[in-house]
């Protein structure tokens, strides 16, 4: 039985327009390394101060923890610049899916390769929030774990910060390959791919899956969650 569903942000339950893609290629390409889009579309879903670093050196260039921090800073400026042009907002629907199944009992947490300077400020944006009153069960940001997707710890933190302690009673949801291998690693009992991203139901079907829905609105309606 699932007990915690552990859902990505962008892509997955926030449509914000490709505006990561551009500013972590905008922050790459800014120190003169060159970009392939599927070397981006491989370091999307992780931790962006890793994927500007990994990108760099892909890319030909040196990456050191200052110029890893600055490039970091022209992330974030040209993100939120990205924001107030366009402003994100949910996936249709998935607001009512958060509430289905948190109504079934289903304790609903959010990850994300943002740390929390840009994630809390997104999340305020579409008023979403934990506690009294709000739609989320637990939030973690790549701030409170040693390393990003593909590693499980973002996902074993959501458990931790919700009381949930069988990984197989965890379904793990997202739009990229890393979302998967991440969730694979953690032994999730379900690991689901949406279609919301930019990747083909191919390019997910390639990484590990129990499922690829269309979008996060169809996760409610898995068999899984239905037993």
């Amino acid at each position: 039985m699932t007990q915690l569903a552990v859902l990505d942000m962008a892509g997955t339950t926030i449509e914000e327009h490709g505006a990561v893609y551009e500013a972590l290629r905008h922050a790459v390409e800014s120190t003169g390394a060159t970009v392939a889009a599927a070397d981006l579309q491989t370091w999307m879903g992780t931790d962006k101060r890793e994927a500007i670093a990994s990108l760099v050196r892909i890319g030909g260039g040196s990456p050191d923890a200052q110029l890893v921090e600055r490039q970091y800073g022209v992330f974030r400026t040209y993100l939120t610049r990205r924001y107030e042009e366009v402003p994100p907002q949910p996936i249709a629907h998935a607001d009512k899916a958060l509430a289905e199944l948190r109504a079934r009992g289903i304790k609903v947490a959010l990850t994300t390769g943002f740390s929390d300077d840009v994630a809390l400020p997104l999340l305020a944006s579409l008023g979403w929030s934990t506690g009294e009153g709000g739609n989320l069960d637990a939030v973690v940001t790549s701030d409170e774990v040693e390393r990003g997707r593909p590693a499980p710890y973002m996902i074993h933190r959501a458990m931790e910060k919700t009381g949930v302690v069988d990984v197989r009673e965890v379904l793990v949801a997202g739009d990229t390959t890393v979302d998967l291998e991440a969730g694979a690693n953690a032994g999730a009992g379900v690991v689901v791919g949406v279609l919301t991203g930019r990747l083909t139901r191919g390019q997910l079907e390639a990484g590990p899956h129990t499922h690829v829905v269309d979008s996060v609105a169809d996760i409610p309606g898995l068999p899984e969650l239905l037993s």
